[in-house]
């Protein structure tokens, strides 16, 4: 067989001798690269026998606070049914955890991971909506185009700065527009009661108001223009440590929650369903 390989590659890979065999330069070269190949054959091997036994052990998840406390719980539910001797640990926050410090396995962000040793998939792109309740409308004429919302009592997500600005898009116009807070909050679930209280308008993920908005709960303010407060690119993404061999728990929960919420329009479909769970019907007698 080494013959064959020697006569195709037209190099000499062994020298040989009635005492011993040696590699040639050539067939020390051509041994690195077979062993890197080796390497990814087991490790592909290890994969699927790992997937294929149950995987058991502890995932530690972290979120931002409103999509691990809409989303997460229903997804974990359904995938601890198909895996329970996996046990979830989730832990909420409004910032990005540092996965290698924090022992963390999987980090779920709005914006794509910029620091190097990450793997990121995303999961769905997110569109952000003004959002207001029909109360704060009625004593407060909606906006026509964004310089007035100067004129309206805007909640803001804080973030690092002093000053605080929405980002719109029209078509291919842009145009940001600053203005000062009427209150502040680091969480949003606190910035979505408050827009349902009638506290003013407020910058929200589409997934989060699309039950409102439904309900009319919530109205569409500035509904023809894109907004944001940082990237027209903002998505859901799922983050893991950047490894030669990722561990079967960890690539099963991201190909299980990627399976239920990528495509068109399953993160309202999943925020329904969870909807449905809660109510329950009077009986009947």
């Amino acid at each position: 067989m080494i013959a064959d390989i020697e006569e195709t590659l037209r190099v000499k890979l062994l020298l040989r001798s009635t005492r011993q065999i040696m590699l040639t330069e050539s067939g020390m070269e051509y041994a690195r690269h077979l062993e890197s190949i080796l390497s990814s054959i087991h490790e592909a091997h290890t994969n699927i026998t790992a997937i294929r036994q149950a995987p058991k052990g502890t995932l530690r998840v972290h979120s931002r606070t409103m999509f691990g406390v809409r989303v997460l719980p229903l997804l974990i539910s359904r995938f601890r049914s198909q895996y329970p001797d996996i046990k979830i640990e989730l832990t909420l926050s409004e910032t990005p955890a540092d996965l290698r410090q924090g022992l963390i396995d999987m980090d779920f962000r709005i914006t794509p991971p910029v620091e190097a040793g990450v793997k990121r998939r995303i999961l769905f792109k997110i569109e952000r909506y003004l959002v207001a309740s029909p109360e704060y409308l009625l004593s407060h004429p909606a906006p026509e185009v964004p310089l007035d919302l100067l004129k309206h009592n805007c909640l803001a997500y804080m973030l690092p700065g002093v000053s605080y600005t929405w980002n719109f898009r029209k078509a291919d116009h842009f145009e940001e527009q600053t203005f000062t807070p009427h209150q502040l909050t680091n969480n949003g679930l606190a910035l979505l009661e408050l827009a349902r209280l009638g506290e003013g308008i407020a910058l929200l993920d589409d997934y989060i108001v699309h039950r409102d908005l439904a309900r009319g709960t919530l109205v569409h303010v500035l509904p023809e223009y894109q907004a944001n407060n940082t990237s027209m690119e903002a998505g859901m993404y799922a983050t893991i440590s950047d490894t030669s061999l990722i561990p079967a728990k960890i690539q099963l929960f991201m190909d299980f929650v990627a399976a239920q919420l990528s495509g068109e329009g399953n993160r309202f479909d999943i925020l329904e369903n969870d909807l449905s769970r809660l109510v329950r019907q009077p009986n009947e007698g």
